[in-house]
């Protein structure tokens, strides 16, 4: 990145479009061109001058974020981050906006301009906008409807009753980050229940991750869920870490449990794919199956190089199918991944690998 990326800041909190303006001009790498209350107000600066990438509020007045959202794909397809509360309906919002074509989203939590989360607060934000800079954005049509799903038939676990359900002997993990809540939505539904129990970190920020899982669970034969800490990995199950916490496979007697813990920034994110793959190495050795999805940076190239070493079956995802070719790339470069493949060609060679 030789020259300046330049951001366009849209919300309508005069204080929020200030503190992302001192967190974005720290870094040498990317530059506010300008900011808007309003998407009045930022479209007529696109008229003038064309951003690099747009950061996006999506409860504003006038018009709110997600009809901005649209008309700028039909229009101007710029890479959009959205900054978004974690509210239960700001949630769900966030994860459509990523459906019409926004690349990532932040917390406006993260936006603390505090001494204590400061730089952990300046390494979300601007990662996240380097990450949407580097990802191909594509023209959506306007009048575009929201994606419907059948909702899958699935018998539920009686949570009640732990104890009769089936705790697996063997586990997949997955690590995503830009571009990895499609590429999990296809992998989850096209995966069958009866398997192994499934542990993702996918990089995303607190408050998003419960809705995201609670999303996907409509749509799969298995149970998708925000993983909670001390329960046990079961088969037909999948376990998202909690956004701003990492997440750890343990054993406990015969079985895999789940540890959620707090801690720094591992490879500059919380949770960490490093952190999830390094518990799976030392605990479940060859009984684990690691795949590297989409994503911006290195996080997850070593955890799955361990993988490999302690007998894991180890993917990448292949370029071609990623939004982002950085961390898979960086597995591949360091020979962590067994197997390159494509998304659409991972279910059946996991159930292929359990056969």
């Amino acid at each position: 990145m030789k020259k300046r990326i330049r951001v366009l800041i849209c919300d309508d909190s005069a204080l929020v479009r200030q503190t992302l303006t001192d967190i974005i001009n720290t870094d040498p790498q990317l530059e506010v061109m300008s900011t808007a209350a309003d998407p009045f107000f930022a479209a007529q600066k696109i008229k003038n001058e064309i951003p690099d990438v747009i950061t996006l509020d999506i409860e504003m007045p006038r018009m709110d974020g997600l009809t901005f959202l649209k008309t700028l794909m039909a229009q101007y397809p710029i890479p959009v981050v959205i900054i978004s509360s974690f509210t239960e309906r700001g949630s769900d919002q966030a994860l459509r906006a990523l459906e019409l074509g926004a690349i990532e989203i932040v917390g406006k939590s993260e936006i603390r301009n505090t001494a204590e989360h400061i730089e952990e607060s300046r390494i979300r934000i601007t990662d996240a906008i380097k990450a949407a800079y580097m990802a191909p954005v594509k023209r959506v049509a306007l009048n575009r409807p929201a994606q419907e799903y059948t909702p899958a038939v699935k018998n539920k676990v009686d949570y009640a009753s732990l104890h009769h359900a089936t705790t697996t002997g063997k586990v997949i993990a997955i690590g995503a980050s830009t571009g990895g809540t499609e590429a999990l939505r296809f992998f989850l539904r096209n995966f069958p229940p009866g398997k192994p129990g499934i542990v993702i970190t996918q990089h995303m920020p607190a408050g998003f991750t419960r809705s995201f899982a609670e999303n996907v669970n409509l749509i799969t034969e298995i149970t998708v869920k925000e993983a909670e800490d001390g329960e046990p990995v079961l088969n037909s199950h999948a376990y998202i870490a909690p956004g701003g916490k990492h997440m750890e496979v343990v054993r406990n007697g015969l079985r895999y449990c789940i540890k959620i813990c707090h801690g720094e920034l591992v490879n500059r994110h919380k949770p960490s794919v490093d952190v999830l793959f390094n518990s799976v190495a030392r605990h479940a050795g060859k009984n684990a199956v690691g795949i590297l999805m989409t994503g911006m940076g290195k996080d997850g190239a070593e955890g799955l190089l361990h993988m490999k070493e302690a007998g894991a079956y180890t993917i990448a995802q292949d370029e071609k199918s990623c939004v982002v070719f950085g961390m898979p790339k960086e597995a591949i470069r360091i020979n962590a991944a067994q197997q390159v493949l494509a998304l659409q060609e991972m279910p059946k060679a996991i159930l292929e690998h359990f056969h």
